[in-house]
């Protein structure tokens, strides 16, 4: 439930009666102005060089031991379909292997190659990254499905076009002074029961010993390709893990991990955490394991986190109490652990009225910032069927009002609908969340909470 906190204040008139002398008008005790702090964007500074990212113990570190603050968004949907992010979905076509599967059905394995190289062309363009730049963000976390990379018909082979998006968004953030984090968002076989691991409903990674291996041979075909670029900033090497138990996840990273650096000994690698945490790694250090960062996922005020409003993001934020335990726990296991932290996935903004959720998010990225954490929300651009930000969506960009998405049928859509469909992604007017871009780069910071 979505609910707007609205506050009043009341005026107080004291009056007081003297003795014998011409009465007064009572005094009036007006409140304090509050003051009311607005953002002052600044103009971006130029990009400085990229440096080859570490960690050592809980920081981020450049090439020099300088610390880094790395501050960004992902790029869902684009390289692994989500279909509530692009107004689509129904009649049993709700992740991205039904698509594909429906689309081979009907048009033949060749064409279907063809569509989703359409969508992935048109998805993210070049004034995405102009836009990206210009909330002044310095990372993308780069959700992938394995078959991007590697020949679904025939394993451990690479695709033709095995580098082609990922080479084209590390290129296109080098421009732009940005970092890469690369995260296989969805293993061979699937590594969880949710549409956004590519096939809902399978969970077959952990039960396969052949997806197992498939997904060592992918990540050390990733890692032998960017083991030198300094924009990648490191390998988040399972998104959201969570078909199996703790135990067993992290047994499963620590081969992930061996077989990365038996290739690659230069990036961080992110080991994620479960959904319980990540008390099963132990202290990566007596582990044999160096360069690495935990990850996981925050997202007060949804998925039965409290409610969508300012009380549970500064709970959450200033360790208030309330509905969770705040991001000083947190901060005391990373200590624990003397290991980096990367939060691969946060929304902060969406529900809550497009001022206060720029301000809630631009504390969000300030708070993470103060304690070293890496972070990357979720998610840069989000379309609808209408159409606007309305009272936020969780995109920092959105189509216009003006431009709304249509809902097509998967299964009946003529092979010209789905093609317009898939071209308009590139070409629709875009409708920014001007106050989230505002607060991101203002020199002013906001105070929500006070």
């Amino acid at each position: 439930m979505l609910f707007r906190a609205i506050c009043s204040l009341s005026l107080f008139v004291l009056a007081g009666c003297g003795g014998g002398g011409t009465p007064t008008a009572p005094p009036v005790v007006t409140p304090p102005v509050t003051e009311v702090i607005k953002p002052t964007p600044v103009t971006p500074v130029p990009a400085l060089p990229l440096t080859m990212l570490r960690t050592q113990g809980a920081k981020w570190l450049k090439a020099d031991g300088s610390p880094i603050t790395l501050k960004g968004v992902n790029l869902g949907n684009w390289l692994i379909n989500e279909f509530w992010m692009m107004g689509q979905g129904g009649n049993g076509i709700d992740d991205q292997c039904k698509l594909e599967a429906k689309l081979d059905e009907r048009f033949g394995y060749v064409e279907r190659q063809r569509l989703m190289q359409l969508f992935r062309d048109n998805w993210i363009t070049t004034r995405d990254w102009d836009q990206m730049q210009k909330f002044g963000l310095n990372v993308v976390r780069l959700p992938f499905i394995y078959s991007v990379v590697e020949d679904e018909k025939n394993p451990r082979t690479l695709r033709a076009d095995a580098w082609r998006y990922l080479d084209d968004a590390i290129a296109q953030a080098e421009k732009r002074g940005m970092y890469v984090i690369l995260d296989l968002h969805g293993a061979v076989g699937a590594q969880g029961w949710e549409q956004h691991s590519g096939c809902a409903g399978k969970n077959l990674y952990w039960s396969t010993p052949e997806y197992q291996q498939r997904t060592i041979w992918l990540w050390q075909q990733v890692a032998a390709r960017y083991k030198d670029r300094v924009s990648v900033a490191g390998y988040s090497v399972l998104n959201e893990p969570w078909g199996t138990d703790a135990a067993t996840l992290a047994s499963v990273v620590k081969t992930l991990y061996s077989a990365i650096r038996a290739v690659d000994p230069n990036h961080v690698v992110i080991l994620p955490g479960h959904n319980s945490g990540i008390n099963a790694y132990g202290k990566p250090s007596e582990q044999g394991m160096s360069n690495v960062a935990f990850e996981m996922h925050f997202y007060p005020g949804l998925f039965g986190w409290g409610q969508i409003g300012l009380q549970v993001h500064k709970d959450w934020l200033t360790c208030a109490g309330g509905s969770n335990s705040g991001v000083c726990e947190w901060d005391n296991r990373i200590r624990n652990v003397d290991t980096a932290f990367f939060i691969g996935e946060m929304q902060p903004w969406t529900g809550l009225g497009l001022d206060l959720g720029g301000q809630i998010a631009r504390a969000a990225f300030d708070t993470y910032a103060r304690y070293g954490w890496a972070v990357t929300a979720w998610s840069w651009k989000v379309v609808t069927n209408s159409g606007g930000q309305g009272n936020g969506t969780w995109g920092m960009v959105t189509n216009a009002a003006g431009a709304p998405v249509p809902k097509i049928d998967f299964t009946t859509a003529s092979l010209s609908d789905i093609e317009t469909l898939f071209k308009s992604f590139g070409s629709q007017a875009y409708e920014v969340h001007q106050p989230l871009r505002d607060w991101m780069t203002s020199s002013t910071a906001p105070q929500p909470f006070r």
